[in-house]
């Protein structure tokens, strides 16, 4: 039912424009970013630093916020920081330079929904911000915010970096943990490997994709699953891997 109320929400946005506030310190991508996301249906508020960006989601009240990283003052993470403090859980969207993994991953520990490395492809932004969009309710803390994430018999523990199944403990790496966390963030959403590689590994280590099959073959063997009928970790062929399961989250 709640997965269900999910979805209705995000298609009346979808229907009516969702309201999208970017925020960057860069005249020229903002001046890029605006017309590309009206142009996608979106309703479009910018902003320049991070305290005319608390001004604006205070006033405004976006549906999302896409938000630089790195910003002179108060940067994105601060505005982030301030913003789950206060009980303000609008899903956000980070926007940062490939290498800065470490930024991206505090980040998306404080609730973060998502990053986009710079430069980036106008249609991925687009896709990015109605998968973030369709997965969340608003005024209610997205799964990137909650500590616990639950799909049936399978639990995670965020904070502590533990899953479970049922009562059954999984020894997992840390690598195959984060690339399990990273699926049940975003569940039903098509992640690709080179994706996955990025969020987990970061750029910085020079691997292949292949570093990616190795640890959902981990996970498949630690969760009894079947790669021809799986009942979370689907293969999407010749791309990467979508978590099928409906995703619970508890602060």
């Amino acid at each position: 039912m709640e997965h269900k109320r999910v979805k209705e929400n995000s298609r009346r946005m979808e229907r009516h424009g969702a309201r999208v506030l970017v925020v960057d310190d860069e005249p020229d991508l903002l001046a890029e970013v605006k017309p590309l996301l009206e142009r996608a249906g979106f309703q479009v508020l910018t902003a320049r630093d991070g305290r005319e960006a608390l001004e604006r989601i205070e006033r405004e009240a976006p549906d999302l916020v896409v938000l630089d990283i790195r910003m002179p003052g108060l940067n994105g993470r601060e505005v982030l920081q301030r913003m789950r403090q206060a009980g303000n859980w609008t899903p956000m969207l980070f926007l940062s330079y490939v290498g800065a993994s470490a930024e991206r991953a505090l980040a998306l520990l404080e609730g973060a929904d998502d990053y986009l490395n710079k430069p980036f492809e106008p249609v991925e932004l687009i896709a990015r911000i109605q998968a973030i969009l369709r997965r969340t309710r608003k005024g209610q803390p997205s799964l990137a915010a909650c500590r616990w994430l639950r799909s049936g018999e399978l639990l995670l523990d965020r904070l502590h970096r533990q899953a479970r199944k049922g009562e059954q403990p999984l020894n997992l790496t840390p690598r195959a943990f984060a690339v399990l966390e990273y699926l049940m963030r975003h569940p039903g959403e098509p992640i690709a490997r080179e994706r996955l590689l990025d969020a987990v590994w970061g750029w910085s280590e020079d691997l292949g994709t292949r570093a990616v099959d190795v640890r959902i073959a981990e996970l498949r063997r630690a969760l009894g699953e079947d790669p021809e009928a799986p009942r979370w970790i689907e293969t999407v062929v010749g791309f990467g891997y979508r978590f099928r399961g409906e995703v619970e989250g508890q602060p």
